[in-house]
Order: structure tokens, then C-alpha cells, then sequence
């Protein structure tokens, strides 16, 4: 099921086309053709095959004289998923095929784990072919420590505090994405913040609000501080009433003498909508099984 950490980092993407060229090109270090515009264009890949196949974005560059030279296809990846290994290179065919240019996978994968499985070369069979995914994980992504780099790097910003907030030069990483959130518009900072927030582990997250806490009187009066400890707060009151939520309903289950099992208490604990633990929790009334309270 698709995250506000997958949807954000496809919508990035999707808002700044050029970005994925701009990407390839400083980080991975290649030579792409020469282009001058790029475009969003449909990510359903099903015209040519009787299943469908759909990428999360697929952008095209074109040259200045309207010539396709470049078909990049992103996904945005959180865990392994053995399935991509014979999804990826489809995509790569079937672009190619369509749009008879050059076509290559790229995937933002920022945990670790599944950046180093979704770098492995796929082989098509026997050797005699592969398919290279290209990744944005930890490995790729540079730690961006400064506050003017990342002004001048937003979105590879965030990308690098997502990958590189919980580590040791994490506080730095983390602050310098909050400095350059403040160019953006208050839609797209509340919500590339909260991507951030959420990539955080709690002893990072405590961290990061001591820190903020603690700024100069100076910056105690800027909105962008301001509106990050607001979020904050928000974010943490949502934590609490959904934490407040799973546990009335947990009790109530028990009291009710309703068995849960392990799958059941499972799907409690990772509900995240207040509105469907308030239907459960009346449901508790008069239910005869788990069955009954979690519909």
C-alpha cells in the first residue's frame, strides 16, 4: 500500500521533472544526451503486453529539436519486493519498445537494505543480458550538512535526511533539510516535513526538538521554526490520541471477552485512521468475535 513517504518522493519527482536528469548527472556522474525539456508522461506500461504493468513516474527528455532520447522510469521503493526483479526490466522493454530510445530504472530506495538489494544487477537469463537498476539510497545520496547547500539542493535535502537522519551527523543532516523546506510553499513543507518526522526513530526525534528548543532568541521568532515546532507538536498529539485509541480498544476486546489473535492485534496496532478505531471500538458492543468488531 502505497506511503506518504512514496507518494511524497513520487510527487517530488512529478513537480520537478528535471530533477531526475539532474540527479543522474551529479550523483551517479553520467553523461546523458543532450536535452532541453523534460516531461511527465503516463506511467501505465500495459499497450504492447496483456498484463498491466504500471510505474510509480515515467519522464521523458527530449532534445530541442521535440527528438525522445531518454525514457527514465522511477519507482520509489521501501522494502524488497522479489517481484521488482522481473517488473523492472518489463518496464525498460516496453518503454524502449514504445518510444524506440534509450531507457534505464531509476529507484529511490533510502533505507539501506533495500538500496543495496535493489542495486544488484538482474540477470534476463543465462547471462547473456541483464538489466541495471540505477539507486538513490544512502550509499548515493551525500550527506547535506549546510544550510546553503541545501537551499540550493532542496529536494536532494530531504532525500538526504530521510536517508541519513538517524545517523551520527544526523541533527545536522535533519536541520540543514528544515532550512531549505523554508523556500518552499507551505503545502509542499508540511509535507516533505512530515516525510522527514516520520523516517526519524524517537531517540533522533527528541533530539531534534531539544535542539530546536534550545535555538537563539533570534530564532525563536522565525515562522519556519515556529511552524516546525508546530508540526511537531501536531504530529505528536496524533501519535497520542491513535496510541490512546488502539489501547481502548484492545481493552475493550478483553473485557468484552472477544479472543484476538496475533494478525488481529496486528492490524489494530498499525491502523492509522482515528475514524476506523472509532468504529471498532463501537463495534465492541454486542460483537460475538473479533470478526464482528473489525469491519
Amino acid at each position: 500500500m502505497p506511503t506518504l513517504e512514496h507518494n511524497g518522493f513520487v510527487a517530488m519527482f512529478r513537480d520537478n521533472p528535471r530533477l531526475a536528469p539532474h540527479f543522474l548527472e551529479i550523483l551517479f556522474h553520467l553523461e546523458l544526451p543532450r536535452y532541453s525539456t523534460v516531461r511527465v508522461v503516463e506511467s501505465s506500461l500495459d499497450q504492447l503486453i496483456p498484463v498491466e504493468f504500471r510505474a510509480d513516474l515515467v519522464l521523458e527528455l527530449l532534445s530541442e529539436t521535440g527528438q525522445l532520447v531518454l525514457s527514465i522510469i522511477l519507482e520509489a521503493q521501501r522494502d524488497v519486493d522479489p517481484r521488482k526483479l522481473y517488473s523492472w526490466p518489463v518496464y525498460v522493454v516496453v518503454v524502449r519498445a514504445q518510444k524506440e530510445c534509450p531507457a534505464i530504472v531509476l529507484v529511490i530506495a533510502t533505507d539501506a537494505r533495500v538500496a543495496t538489494w535493489a542495486a544488484e544487477k538482474i540477470d534476463l537469463g543465462l547471462g547473456l543480458g541483464s538489466v541495471q537498476p540505477l539507486v538513490l539510497g544512502p550509499s548515493i545520496v551525500p550527506e547535506v550538512t549546510t544550510e546553503a547547500e541545501a537551499k540550493q539542493e532542496t529536494e536532494l535535502a530531504i532525500l538526504s535526511a530521510v536517508a541519513h537522519g538517524n545517523g551520527p551527523n544526523g541533527l545536522a543532516v535533519v536541520f540543514a533539510a528544515l532550512a531549505g523546506l523554508g523556500q518552499l510553499d507551505r503545502e509542499h513543507a508540511a509535507a516533505y516535513f512530515k516525510i522527514v518526522y516520520n523516517a526519524l526513530r524517537e531517540p533522533m526525534r527528541r533530539a531534534l526538538e531539544l535542539k530546536i528548543m534550545e535555538q537563539p532568541t533570534e530564532a525563536e521568532d522565525d515562522t519556519a521554526f515556529s511552524e516546525f515546532l508546530e508540526r511537531i507538536a501536531d504530529h505528536r498529539a496524533q501519535v497520542r490520541e491513535l496510541k490512546d485509541k488502539r489501547a481502548m480498544l484492545l481493552r475493550f476486546l478483553a473485557r468484552a471477552g472477544i479472543a484476538t489473535g496475533e494478525e488481529d492485534r496486528a492490524r489494530i496496532q498499525a491502523c492509522t485512521d482515528p475514524a476506523t478505531l472509532d468504529r471498532w471500538i463501537e463495534n465492541v458492543i454486542g460483537a460475538r468475535t473479533v470478526t464482528d468488531v473489525l469491519t
